[in-house]
């Protein structure tokens, strides 16, 4: 048994005792996960176990915002000072009324569809209060978004206007000023809320990480939070000779390896003027040949005083990672009472499944964790870690191993394919490493717990963790096999992995049908009872996999999405057992939450689904709540189509600007559809059935010396103020017909 690494350099004292969740108003969700330190845990009481099988739609909100085929929406809202928050699948930021949904403005910053993004999602916004500045001054609210062109922006929460006063016009571009500049347009981006501690704003990035050893670094950055001045930067790969941490780093790229970004949520300790990093895996994720070593501080959860940026202590979850097996998850401050001792602690789930609670003065485990031996590598070049971190049984929650005889199928003919597909590969359980006859990894990048996080409950001393269970299958490809793989195995997942003799091929392992060969449940929920270290339920959730998010509320309810049926549910947090779903028009891949308006308890939750998941694609934002007095009611009105509506049609990657001029014309509506680059050639001919809207525009692309129609079939929303929907454009453009979308609304 080796002794676990831990890095210390500053003690903390002990923080007075209280519940994490306290420093948030009790009405509001003004974070990400609730709290600045994550815990999703909302004292509210209103919606019980006792009423919630009463629980309705109150209102929808459609953002306009999809994209045909690509894209996710996976944001969480925030309410604070009576005013909701939230940003689209485009990063373009919302406020909404949050008792009846209605839009109070909109700010769009304008990304540039063409990026070659890897995970193209905003999962939220921030928000911090200018103390010193006057109760009507400009800006002393603001709201952050880290765009997933890699922009840190500050806008006025009152109006959406930028903040002039911060950075470049309210603007900072954070693909500046990076050790290894980004290849492409969306090699470097944000998908994650930024977290903000005293004046501070700190945010990490998202990095496509298998193109090349050099991605673009991983480094955390700090700015102020009235200036945009970049106070500090942290980055998890040590450059400095001496430095903590650089000599777990050897080979040719070693110091100039790319990645170890913090992609996910940061958490703080504001009392204690710390922040948590959750880091992911160095570049590439699959052969670490030119990164030998333990590499400190990538797949860590690392403490840094948030005031300078300094190393507190780090907790590594995986030495040499060769997985994709990053810290995908929120680390979720809570305090654990225990045996009669308070104590301050740190909640760190993985994508394996592990969970593990530490001391977050120290990073010291608060349960037992064990070095243990792991499958070693047969790759030319490669040198595998000999020991991987493990916490007790009831904290690894997923299974990890899949021999042939554990093999699942639907049918005989399934279960047959499945067990030789096995039998085929290398399977020596959890931390398998990748191999040119191709590796079984179980659980795959997916989880395990992903971004879906940890939900904590003090007073009930539950933790409650979402989580997968889905095989993967890795195979390294030597370098000039990379072409005629690709050309043999066409939509599959091949990535070069420049400056390493492999490429490597990533693919879930499926029947032909499209079922996972490994056995169900593949998605579950467990509670898991902190005091007694022991799981206190597990249930299975429908279909999977599931990413999205669970919160818990003190009427002893735990609500959850993300799972392939499009079902919001709310479990009994004592025994498991749903109480409670409700059909979303698309897949809810987004963490719920939940708030005080005007008196009444709403639950909330973005349904606009996952391309990768292949769940439903939409736009919506869906609130429910009890019924009773003044209960609001879903507007689905048909309202008067003619006048002028001004939006985009998004056709592929491309973005047109549109305006469309509608008139009635006995019982249809024609018109004329203004784009900037496309010349149309009749008129636009439009059908209205209910709320249901459906036009079609014939066309020129001076551009391309091409021709064609538009077909455009959608729906009112917001009260009659927007144009949604798809587009099917066929022409001769193309070889095929290119899907899309409009969004168009009253000026």
């Amino acid at each position: 048994m080796r002794v676990l690494a831990i890095t210390l350099t500053v003690a903390l004292a002990l923080p007075p005792p209280g519940r994490g969740q306290a420093a948030a108003s009790s009405t509001d969700w003004p974070a990400y996960g609730r709290d600045a330190g994550g815990t999703r845990f909302a004292p509210l009481e209103q919606i019980s176990r006792a009423n919630v099988a009463g629980l309705r739609l109150v209102w929808v909100y459609r953002t306009g915002d999809m994209l045909a085929g690509r894209g996710r929406f996976e944001t969480t809202p925030i309410v604070v000072d009576g005013t909701l928050y939230l940003s689209t699948s485009l990063s373009r930021v919302v406020a909404l009324d949050p008792a009846t949904g209605a839009e109070r403005w909109a700010y769009d910053p304008h990304i540039d569809l063409h990026g070659d993004y890897g995970d193209f999602a905003s999962r939220g916004v921030s928000t911090w209060l200018d103390a010193r500045a006057a109760a009507d001054a400009v800006c002393r609210r603001r709201i952050y978004i880290g765009t997933v062109d890699a922009r840190l922006i500050a806008l006025d929460a009152a109006t959406g206007q930028p903040c002039e006063d911060f950075a470049d016009h309210g603007m900072i571009d954070l693909t500046r000023d990076l050790l290894n500049a980004p290849d492409f347009p969306g090699e470097y981006e944000v998908t994650s809320p930024p977290a903000v501690v005293g004046d501070l704003v700190i945010v990490g990035s998202a990095v496509g990480d298998n193109n090349r050893t050099d991605a673009p670094n991983g480094v955390v950055r700090a700015y102020d939070a009235r200036t945009g001045a970049e106070r500090w930067s942290w980055d998890p790969v040590p450059r400095t000779p001496g430095a903590p941490g650089y000599d777990t780093w050897r080979g040719t790229w070693a110091h100039s390896t790319g990645a170890a970004n913090a992609w996910s949520v940061l958490s703080a300790d504001p009392a204690a003027d710390l922040v948590f990093v959750p880091v992911g895996s160095a570049s590439p994720d699959f052969f670490g040949g030119e990164r030998l070593g333990q590499n400190l501080y990538a797949n860590s959860v690392v403490a840094l005083r948030a005031s300078s940026g300094a190393v507190v202590w780090s907790f590594q979850v995986v030495h040499h990672d060769l997985w994709d097996y990053d810290v995908p998850a929120q680390p979720v401050v809570f305090t654990l009472r225990r045996g009669g001792r308070v104590i301050p602690a740190l909640a760190v789930g993985t994508k394996m499944g592990h969970i593990f609670i530490l001391d977050r003065r120290t990073g010291t485990p608060l349960f037992p964790v064990e070095e243990r031996p792991v499958p070693q590598t047969d790759v030319p070049g490669e040198e595998t870690w000999p020991t991987q971190p493990f916490p007790p049984a009831a904290f690894r929650l997923v299974p990890e191993s899949l021999p042939p005889s554990d093999a699942w199928g639907a049918t005989p003919q399934d279960l047959e394919l499945c067990r030789s597909r096995i039998a085929a590969l290398r399977s020596d359980g959890i931390f398998t490493p990748p191999s040119l006859r191709g590796s079984i990894h179980y659980p795959g990048h997916i989880g395990g717990a992903n971004w879906s996080g940890l939900t904590v409950d003090e007073s009930g001393g539950l933790l409650i963790v979402p989580s997968n269970r889905l095989a993967m299958v890795v195979t390294l490809i030597p370098r000039d096999s990379i072409r005629p793989t690709r050309r043999a195995h066409p939509g599959t997942e091949i990535s070069p992995m420049r400056g390493t003799p492999f490429g490597m091929m990533r693919e879930t392992l499926l029947t032909p049908k499209g079922t996972p060969c490994n056995p169900p449940p593949w998605t579950q929920l467990t509670a898991l009872d902190l005091g007694a270290g022991k799981v206190k339920w597990q249930v299975p959730l429908a279909g999977g996999p599931s990413l999205g998010g669970a919160f818990a509320t003190a009427g002893g309810l735990v609500f959850v999405a993300g799972t392939h049926d499009l079902r919001l549910r709310a479990i009994d947090e004592q025994t498991g057992h749903e109480l409670w779903s409700a059909p979303l028009p698309a897949g809810g891949n987004a963490l719920p939450m939940t708030y005080l308006a005007d008196g009444r308890q709403y639950v909330v939750i973005a349904a606009g689904g996952h391309s990768e998941l292949r769940t439903t694609l939409g736009d919506y934002v869906l609130a429910f709540g009890l019924p009773g007095p003044r209960m609001p009611r879903p507007d689905t009105l048909a309202r008067s189509l003619p006048g002028t509506w001004s939006g985009e049609l998004r056709v592929e990657r491309d973005s047109h600007p549109a305006t469309l001029e509608l008139r009635a014309s006995g019982d249809s509506l024609v018109g004329d559809l203004g784009l900037v680059d496309i010349h149309l050639t009749g008129t636009v001919a439009a059908r209205v059935q209910g709320n249901a809207f459906t036009f079609t525009a014939p066309f020129i692309f001076t551009a391309k010396h091409c021709e064609g129609t538009i077909t455009g079939a959608g729906a009112q929303a917001n009260g009659g103020r927007l144009l949604v929907g798809t587009l099917q454009v066929s022409s001769t453009c193309s070889d095929h017909v290119e899907p899309g979308t409009f969004a168009l609304r009253r000026p």
